[in-house]
Formats: structure tokens, C-alpha cells, sequence
């Protein structure tokens, strides 16, 4: 083992936390295959389990602000994308909101929005914490 192994904080996820997080990845696949097959009912029903999964992923972690941050801006990129896929199995995504900016760049407020938030985490929280150690803990 090398110096770096052996001195580096070892960040452990709980088995049932794991598997939550690897059936998440399963709706989260089925939701955007659905979108491309344009399976409407599929597509809409799936947006459910895996935005659910992601906010309790991101609520499980929120004492770990780097966990948080990420998983949160996870479930903005999750919300952006079913907006995005509501808007077109629905047709109203070329739809004008105002001038130029039509439905589907409305999408850009949750994406925008976890940018944002990872720019925060990044330029700010991380730099000012370098000295806080996360580790998780059973």
C-alpha cells in the first residue's frame, strides 16, 4: 500500500444506500429511453421514482456538504430533464414564452440552477473548508 492509501480518509457508502442509488440509475434509464422511443406513459410514470430517489439520495447525505451539493444538483438536472422530455411529448416545446425563448429553454432555470450550485460548492464552500475532513460513518 502507498503512503497516499494509507493516510487518505476512505468515504464508504451503506449497502442500502448503494443499492437505492443503483435502482435509481435504473428509472433514470428507463425515463430516458422511454424519451427517445417516445414512450409517453413509460417516460412521464418514470420521472417519479427517479426524482424521488434522488432527493431522499441528496437528503441521506446532507451531512456532507460535498454530497449534498452534488446530489442536489443531481435531482435539478433530473427535474430539468423531465420538464424537457414533458415539453416534447406534449408539443409545446418550440412554443414562444417570450420573444426568442420558447418552453423548452425553460428547462435551463433547474439546469442553470445546479450549475450554480456546483460553482458555489467549487468556488466558495471548498476552498474555505479545505481543512473539514467528510467522512461518512455507519
Amino acid at each position: 500500500m502507498s503512503e497516499d492509501t494509507k493516510e487518505s480518509p476512505v468515504y464508504s457508502i451503506p449497502l442500502s444506500y448503494r443499492k437505492m442509488e443503483n435502482l435509481h440509475i435504473v428509472f433514470w434509464l428507463l425515463k430516458d429511453i422511454s424519451w427517445c422511443m417516445i414512450w409517453k406513459p413509460l417516460g412521464v410514470a418514470m420521472i417519479f421514482p427517479t426524482l424521488i430517489i434522488s432527493i431522499v439520495i441528496a437528503w441521506r447525505t446532507r451531512q456532507f456538504m460535498s454530497e449534498l451539493c452534488h446530489n442536489v444538483a443531481i435531482s435539478l438536472w433530473i427535474t430539468a430533464n423531465s420538464y424537457w422530455m414533458i415539453s416534447e411529448f406534449f408539443h409545446f416545446d418550440m412554443l414562444s414564452v417570450w420573444g426568442e425563448i420558447t418552453y423548452k429553454h425553460l428547462a435551463l432555470i433547474p439546469f442553470v440552477s445546479g450549475l450554480l450550485l456546483l460553482a458555489y460548492y467549487y468556488i466558495w464552500y471548498q476552498p474555505r473548508h479545505k481543512e473539514t475532513e467528510e467522512l461518512m460513518t455507519n
